[in-house]
């Protein structure tokens, strides 16, 4: 009886020592999840910090570009980082990136930039990747693109700094090779004849397919005439053209043909009281900063009209 009572006492103790953990252990996977959980939110959280510390960093890129400060540009950078540029070539180290970045801003006066980050994530505690696309305002000239970057981040001294920075181009589908020789014409050109001031504003739209010129005449009497000019690639007919349209409501459509030093442009169009003109006209090119304008073999309503003087218009200096 001892000896059962003994056996009973020790069945009993082996019983309650495997319950006890098992009910342990039936406890524990919501306590694990608890556990899991907070430690991933601090995770999430602190990830969050970093990304936008990160972002932040771009956005004093855009602001250092747009004031053309190539030495706070350079600086942030790893001392070692490097940026690769479209064409393939390194600038290693800060000075290298800064000299690179004054011989863009000393070439290319009051161009901007805008970023759009595509994606940015971390790597680890001191890494990321950022990727994204750059654009310039106004647009280089050349066929139109986008710039795709990526650049891969990493934390020194607590500090983001970039690592590695390389752009690609990619073209975008555009018209611009049938009208690239207007390239010249972008920018702000004036000229003054016989007390009449003319000024203009030549720009590329629709992804460079087309050149859009925004004119004003003052005459010497002090009215003023204004209009809007197109000019690209007519892809039915397989030339040049444009298409005016004038502030007294007329319009004209020419066609132009390339001559030695400029072209040739033979017009036909109406004026807002319904009367039929025709022209000549014809640009010949001084160099990149001066062309002449003429218009011959001018009519209205099929009655000859004198030619005009030759005009030299010269551009304006960019500010």
């Amino acid at each position: 009886m001892r000896h059962n009572r003994a056996l009973a006492v020790t069945v009993f103790l082996v019983l309650a020592v495997m319950i006890w953990p098992l009910s342990a252990q039936q406890k524990s996977p919501s306590d694990a999840a608890n556990k899991t959980a907070t430690y991933t939110a601090k995770l999430s959280e602190g990830a969050s910090d970093e990304l936008d510390a990160i972002r932040q960093a771009s956005r004093s890129f855009v602001d250092a570009f747009n004031k053309e400060d190539a030495k706070t540009l350079a600086a942030l950078w790893t001392e070692d980082g490097d940026y690769i540029d479209e064409s393939g070539q390194v600038f290693a180290g800060h000075e290298a990136i800064q000299k690179e970045y004054a011989r863009f801003f000393e070439e290319n006066d009051g161009v901007t930039i805008k970023v759009m980050v595509d994606s940015l994530r971390l790597l680890s505690d001191d890494a990321a990747i950022e990727d994204g696309r750059a654009m310039l305002d106004p647009t280089p000239a050349g066929a139109p693109a986008i710039s795709r970057y990526t650049a891969v981040h990493v934390k020194v001294d607590g500090k983001w700094r970039m690592s590695t920075v390389r752009d690609v181009r990619i073209e975008t589908p555009s018209g611009y090779h049938n009208v690239e020789d207007l390239e010249f014409l972008i920018g702000k050109w004036t000229a003054e004849e016989n007390g009449a001031k003319s000024e203009s504003v030549c720009r590329w739209v629709a992804n460079k397919s087309f050149v859009q010129r925004d004119y004003t005449v003052t005459h010497a009497d002090g009215m003023t005439t204004s209009g809007i000019q197109l000019i690209g690639w007519n892809p039915e007919e397989g030339h040049m053209q444009s298409w005016n349209f004038s502030s007294d409501g007329g319009h004209a459509v020419g066609i132009w043909t390339p001559v030695e030093g400029g072209w040739v442009a033979e017009m036909r169009g109406t004026t807002g009281d319904g009367i039929p003109t025709t022209s000549i006209n014809t640009l010949t090119r001084l160099d990149d900063n001066a062309y002449v304008w003429q218009s011959i073999q001018r009519s209205a309503s099929g009655v000859a009209l004198p030619d005009t003087d030759e005009v030299v218009i010269k551009r304006v200096p960019a500010e």
